[in-house]
Parts: C-alpha cells; structure tokens; sequence
C-alpha cells in the first residue's frame, strides 16, 4: 500500500539497508521543516523518519513486516507469550553488564526544532555507576530505545576514575542526518554512593571502624579501598568523626588524583567477656575522663 513505511520512503519491501538510507536521506532533504514550510511538510517528514527508524532496524523491521502498521501492540502481545521476557516500548534504555534495562531521559529524532539541517539531532542517556566500578572503568553495554520502538546497543569505555556528571560521546550513534552526518549519543554518567564508599568530587570517602583500646591508644589498621587494601595508622585519642586523609588514594586521575578521608567510627563491643567487664570496670573507676565535659 501507497502509505505504508515503505511507500513513505518509495522503496520497495525488498530494498535493501542502503536503499532505506539513501531513500531517506533523499526525502529528508526535501521535506526538512527547515527548508519546506508547505503545509504537511512537518508531517510528511515525521513519516519517513519514523519510516527510516523502524526498517534500519532489522528486529523492528521484521516485526513490521510480519504484523504491518500495529506491529507494536501485536509484537507485544507476541513477546507477552513468550519465554524471553524482552521489553520493547518507547523511551531511551540502558543496561548495564547485564543486570537489566532502566529508564532514562532521552530526545527523540524531533527534539530541539528538528535540529540543525542535514545533521542528525544528539540523543542523551545517563549510565548509573558505583563508586568501586567509576574508580575502575571498564567496558559497559548502553541500549538506545526508540520512541518508535526497536533498539542499538552500544559499548562504551568508562575511564578509570570517571566523576558524577561526566559526559561521554559516541560519535554517529545519534539521530540520522539528512546530509549523512549523523548525530551524536551523549551519555552522562551518574555516581552513585554505595554502601562503604561516598564520591566528594574527585575524592573518596569511607568509614573506619576501629576498636575503644585502638582508638585511645592507637593503631595501625587494614581498610579496604576500591583500590586495594591499605594500612592506615590511627593516632591516639581518636574519636568518632576524626577524618584521616589518604592522599592520592582517591578517583585515579590525569595528573593529580584525588585523596580518600577515612572516618572514625568507634565500634564497642555489643557482649563482654567477664574478664572484659572487669577491665573496662576497672577503667572507669581509675579514669577521671569526662565525655561530656564541655558538650
């Protein structure tokens, strides 16, 4: 049928990826609001857009083929029977080393009055990140959602040391541009605070339990940091709050890294041994220290 996306793109159902391309980008520059104010021009150009999204994907292509213009809610249903448990839909996607897809801000290919002409508009995304997994960088999964339906997905290089806020840009991988430049994917990413460590700009920070002896007397303790573990000597008469830096031993940057601050935290034993009570019994009744003097 004339209406069809193929027919919007004036391709027939056996073109081939290069056909979709060049057919598009040929209508694209003719009916670019842009350069075409005629009435329907806009929406003309919503058309093959939509056309070009859904049959250079292979997946959604072949959905569309199978079940034609309603292809969305069939394909659905489709899935809904099945064992793979796939989500399609709209909206931009992310998984990150396979622990599953979540939602997140994405501009669809008419975002921003269309974009420039000829070039194909950004598209963003946001990458959620633990501190341990920012300090070490390495290789995550992006999948880019369509808003009419299919999906990429796209490797990305975390550097070691990544900070919240950080944008990343892989070039192409943005909306298709009419003159055959295509936009951009910027994917920005997020560092979340986990449960031992907390990101301060470049510098990290953790707590330090220590032991009520080790911190009157002081010590030299192991900690875990997301680099390795290191030794980290307590001064004596250190109490809870104390910020002990670590310098250098923050986020791995070019030139200089950041520090870790170490927090105290003194941790008192929930039971004691009948020769532990006696002892700190025998503290107290010797000791003329006052917690509260001055409070």
């Amino acid at each position: 049928m004339a209406d069809d996306l193929y027919g919007a793109l004036g391709v027939s159902r056996t073109a081939d990826q290069k056909e979709i391309r060049r057919a598009y980008r040929e209508k694209a520059r003719k009916f670019h609001p842009d350069v075409n104010k005629t009435p329907g021009a806009e929406e003309t150009f919503k058309r093959i857009s939509e056309a070009h999204d859904v049959l250079s994907d292979p997946e959604t292509r072949a959905q569309y083929d199978r079940f034609g213009e309603n292809f969305r809610q069939y394909a659905a249903a489709d899935a809904a029977h099945s064992t793979s448990g796939r989500r399609r839909g709209g909206g931009t996607r992310y998984t990150r080393g396979g622990t599953g897809a979540q939602n997140v801000n994405w501009e669809d290919l008419f975002g921003g009055g269309f974009g420039g002409f000829g070039r194909g508009v950004d598209h963003s995304a946001e990458l959620e990140l633990t501190v341990e997994e920012a300090y070490r960088g390495g290789k995550r999964t992006v999948q880019i959602g369509s808003p009419f339906g299919g999906a990429r997905e796209y490797v990305i290089d975390i550097p070691a040391g990544a900070l919240d806020g950080q944008r990343l840009r892989i070039p192409g991988a943005g909306g298709a541009g009419a003159d055959g430049q295509d936009g951009d994917l910027l994917v920005t990413l997020r560092v979340k605070d986990s449960k031992r460590y907390r990101l301060d700009g470049a510098n990290i920070e953790t707590d330090l339990p220590i032991a009520p002896w080790e911190a009157a007397l002081g010590a030299d303790v192991n900690m875990p940091t997301p680099g390795g573990s290191v030794t980290v000597h307590v001064p004596p008469g250190s109490s809870t709050g104390r910020r002990l830096r670590l310098r250098g031993q923050g986020m791995p940057r070019r030139g200089q890294p950041g520090d870790l601050y170490a927090r105290v935290k003194v941790d008192v034993p929930r039971t004691l041994t009948k020769k532990e009570k006696e002892l700190f019994e025998k503290l107290r009744d010797v000791s003329s220290f006052d917690a509260r003097r001055g409070s």
